[in-house]
């Protein structure tokens, strides 16, 4: 049987025709998978990087830990390219003793409220201790006493072990760092009935408060001291005076709660405060000059008051 060549090529162009769409399509099917793998895989190494460099503080805490924590760490951190979440368990006055009660009996009795790395608020009420450890993968978590037992440390020495001991307890298999954050003295004109734990005196009220935070280390293995304490009382040296409370114990919405973010920035992130560019709407180049230095003071010396007095 003689076979016709051009019937075969014939047949072989007629058969090409047909395939042709189907051979497109199956390669822009494979470019679209293996271009979707890719992109997942950008999307989870960049979820990761995002995941590992995020710093995340939780403070166990009360309406002091709001003064310090809630107004301009965020930014502060945003401006030196820092990215944070800030989480803090709120209940006003809350005690060492009431915290513990808390933990020990899974009461869902704080107010959760947490600042994103972009700097978007969210909070939530009726949140137990466990479940805010929970929550995330915590860098850093943060205790400190009720304000006007902050320099008595038989107050401290039942509840914040068992507390560090709970908190350690669900936090097993993360890298975490503890925090005691140091509050501080009320003004001098302070109302505050409790005031007269300390003689109605500042200064006898401060040094007692520097001499608990001494002994810290006695009842629970901190790792770092967030002196806010001494960074109020430096200030308090300046031109700026005994002017850094709205009510004679909580910190005013300015130079107070700014000197004592800029403290928190210093001790966390191990970088100078003085240099950073963010300064809040409602201070001058002084006022927040003075607060960067006395934040910057503080760390360097916990424990001692830096005489501002040329500031």
């Amino acid at each position: 049987m003689k076979i016709d060549k051009y019937s075969i090529v014939g047949l072989w162009q007629r058969f090409e025709i047909n395939i042709k769409p189907l051979f497109v399509v199956f390669i822009l099917t494979i470019s679209f998978f293996s271009a979707t793998a890719c992109l997942k895989g950008k999307q989870s190494d960049t979820d990761n990087l995002i995941a590992k460099d995020t710093i995340k503080v939780l403070a166990i805490g009360n309406s002091f830990s709001q003064d310090a924590l809630e107004s301009y760490l965020s930014e502060l951190a945003r401006a030196a390219d820092i990215p944070v979440v800030i989480g803090n368990l709120l209940i006003g006055g809350a005690s060492l003793a009431l915290h513990w009660d808390n933990a020990n009996n899974d009461k869902a009795a704080y107010s959760y409220r947490k600042i994103a790395a972009d700097g978007v608020n969210q909070y939530r009420d009726s949140v137990s201790i466990a479940e805010a450890l929970a929550d995330q993968d915590w860098d850093f978590v943060s205790f400190q006493q009720v304000s006007h037992d902050a320099g008595r440390f038989e107050t401290l020495v039942e509840p914040l072990p068992r507390l560090f001991e709970y908190v350690h307890h669900h936090l097993q298999g993360r890298q975490v760092k503890f925090i005691f954050h140091q509050t501080w003295a009320y003004a001098q004109n302070a109302t505050h009935e409790y005031f007269t734990n300390y003689n109605r005196d500042q200064l006898e009220m401060y040094r007692s408060i520097m001499e608990v935070t001494k002994r810290i280390k006695e009842l629970i293995p901190v790792d770092i001291i967030v002196p806010v304490g001494t960074a109020i009382q430096n200030g308090r040296t300046s031109v700026v005076g005994d002017n850094f409370c709205r009510d004679g114990f909580h910190l005013n919405f300015n130079i107070g709660r700014y000197t004592a973010a800029a403290v928190w920035f210093e001790s966390l992130f191990g970088e100078s405060v003085i240099e950073n560019s963010f300064k809040p709407e409602t201070l001058s180049i002084d006022e927040a000059e003075i607060a960067k230095h006395a934040a910057h003071a503080a760390v360097l010396k916990p424990y001692e008051i830096t005489n501002l007095s040329n500031n």
